[in-house]
């Protein structure tokens, strides 16, 4: 058989046993890989961590690992390669039937991202063509009888097989609340004091929707922790997927003696990566899903109920140590109300970037590729507009020459592309590569849990803002780090992370390499003209523009969507400007922009006459 389906209960080691028990049967005896994908960039790290350290092997050797930015890889020694599966894209655009793998085993496919649903179309053509490749697809969660029929060609194909595993899992007691809780992140940071203060010894996992409140949730028990005359000490560590690696890996070790881990983390925690010593589980009832407007043209982060299946692999993470409890901050009934899975990403994503890629991988009709799932109609075409609008694609469907195609391979959204690509033509590459490497990394400025403290940082943060927005004020900060000889001292007197930004130079060194020598995009400076920073931002980040409505708000040009500027921007709180471009749009009580930068009212239409014209002149009559 050459596809196999394992729907593995968790702890049953589908992750990091199956890929060995591979190695021993022979299947890398003739230089072949096993390759593993998972959703998330931590899970792969992690993991391949793990597996090398059962190998007895340092990690890099036997075992590696590839992830956006990061490789840890010999193409030489390596048989057993973890990797998100955005890099098994990027590796069929160079090799289409992935000769050099013998097996590819997609983990945690219940989460059903974007990429997740493109590799499984994919693969499905890869194996009519490659019969020596196998592949194997798990999850803890997931209708494998749908999947064993999307992999199938007939009813009578006996080509995929299921097989199901026991996991080793402890029993977990789930407990309910009777009525529902006010504020999440409250509740959150209340149960885990009461669990600290009254259940013995293990440590604690709580689930947040996103950083900042994970970062809020830290600072509040931070305060606690501080005025805590207990025996057993609170050691708090926070866990979302843009925290630098180096404090990621601070979960996975244990606690200090005399300490009780407390971990703050988003759903990257849910599944794949498992965090040891936890006993207890606190789940708020909620994540963060990416939607997408196709009238307005953008993506909006929403938070929304968890599934059952999330919310099952939530409670799940406490049984591995020894018998848990998992702390639902939601009724019974609630949860019984609950979804039974959340909608694959492939439903409700922009599907620009998705698009370019099928393309550069010879699809030429993707409105007739085969998708798990779907998506509808009008996102396709959405995207297909968008790819038009951008340039990557001609009259005929077609990737252009060289733009199309270099946007397709870039490891960025298409927007961000399209700035890149077109950077060397407005003479300031070396100002979009240190944007969009800072945009690649998040918490830049350094938020300090004591109210004197957050004051000076905001002080010193002054120094580097400017009347232009976000994306400049990056620009300075990155400007003033690299001047600054990148040392932690002067970081820290100017509030800024210093984690983040060295994270955000190592990226900026891999961009600049791969556009320059890759696709000859020349490496040139404007030397501090923001009027051509702003206007080739323009050029990329067209489509996300908004105006200074007569009302007093701000509202999308497309689809008069209303929008606030977010909190946290430099221009919050200042005199409004008449026009704005954003990189993303944050739902919580209300839609507010992020990343914002100010622009001239006429740069719309010079950058992109085909896509706004009629209606710049509508608004402004």
């Amino acid at each position: 058989m050459d596809k196999q389906l394992i729907v593995g209960e968790t702890g049953c080691g589908k992750s990091t046993q199956v890929p060995q028990y591979l190695f021993e049967a022979g299947w890398c005896d003739d230089g072949k890989l096993v390759g593993i994908t998972e959703p998330r960039r931590v899970a792969a790290t992690t993991l391949a961590q793990r597996v090398a350290e059962e190998k007895g092997c340092i990690l890099g050797g036997l075992v590696g690992y590839s992830i956006r930015f990061d490789d840890c890889f010999d193409p030489t020694y390596s048989r057993i390669k973890y990797m998100t599966e955005g890099i098994l894209i990027r590796e069929m655009m160079a090799d289409p039937l992935l000769r050099q793998y013998s097996v590819i085993i997609l983990d945690e496919v219940h989460e059903r991202t974007l990429n997740t649903d493109i590799v499984m179309g994919l693969m499905k053509k890869i194996l009519r063509k490659n019969k020596q490749l196998r592949l194997i697809v798990s999850s803890a969660t997931v209708d494998a009888e749908q999947l064993k029929y999307f992999f199938s060609s007939g009813k009578d194909d006996k080509s995929a097989a299921i097989l199901s595993v026991e996991g080793r899992l402890y029993p977990v007691t789930v407990h309910y609340v009777i009525d529902p809780v006010p504020d999440y992140i409250d509740g959150v940071v209340s149960t885990c004091l009461k669990i600290h203060q009254k259940l013995p010894k293990g440590d604690i996992l709580a689930f947040l929707t996103g950083q900042e409140e994970v970062d809020r949730a830290v600072s509040l028990l931070g305060e606690h922790a501080a005025l805590d005359k207990g025996k057993l000490k609170m050691q708090i560590l926070p866990m979302y997927g843009s925290l630098p690696n180096q404090d990621q890996l601070k979960v996975f070790r244990y606690a200090q003696e005399g300490h009780r881990k407390i971990v703050i983390a988003t759903n990257i925690a849910e599944t794949s990566v498992t965090i040891p010593g936890i006993v207890y589980v606190v789940d708020s009832g909620y994540m963060k899903l990416r939607w997408f407007n196709t009238n307005s043209l953008t993506d909006a982060l929403i938070v929304v109920p968890v599934s059952q299946a999330s919310a099952d692999q939530r409670a799940g993470r406490a049984g591995r140590l020894r018998p848990g409890m998992c702390f639902r901050l939601y009724t019974e009934q609630a949860y019984k109300e609950l979804q039974r899975a959340t909608a694959p990403e492939m439903e409700r994503s922009e599907l620009s970037s998705a698009i370019l890629q099928l393309k550069a991988l010879g699809i030429d009709n993707v409105l007739r590729f085969t998708f798990p799932s779907p998506p509808p109609a009008a996102s396709m075409l959405a995207a297909l507009e968008l790819l038009y609008a951008l340039g990557g694609l001609d009259r005929e469907g077609q990737l252009t020459q060289p733009l199309g195609t270099t946007m397709a391979e870039l490891p960025c959204s298409a927007l961000q592309a399209k700035c890149l690509v077109v950077s060397g033509e407005y003479g300031c590459s070396e100002e979009i590569l240190s944007i969009m490497a800072m945009l690649q990394v998040q918490n830049i400025f350094l938020k300090p849990a004591s109210g004197q403290g957050n004051m000076r940082c905001k002080i010193a943060r002054r120094q580097f803002e400017v009347a232009e927005g976000d994306l400049l004020t990056m620009l300075n900060v990155y400007n003033a780090y690299m001047a600054s000889n990148k040392t932690k001292d002067w970081c820290s007197k100017s509030g800024l992370n210093s984690r983040a930004l060295k994270r955000a130079n190592e990226i900026r060194t891999r961009m600049e390499k791969l556009i320059s020598k890759k696709f000859n995009v020349p490496i040139a400076s404007c030397h501090g003209s923001s009027e051509v920073v702003t206007r080739c931002l323009a050029a990329g980040l067209f489509p996300n523009a908004a105006y200074l409505h007569h009302s007093g708000v701000y509202k999308t040009v497309r689809g008069d969507i209303e929008l606030a500027i977010h909190p946290s921007s430099v221009l919050y709180a200042e005199e409004y400007a008449e026009w704005l471009i954003f990189c993303e749009i944050l739902h919580t009580g209300r839609a507010y922009m992020k990343d914002i930068t100010v622009i001239e009212p006429g740069v719309l239409e010079d950058v992109a006459p085909h896509f706004y014209e009629k209606v710049v002149e509508r608004n402004r009559e």
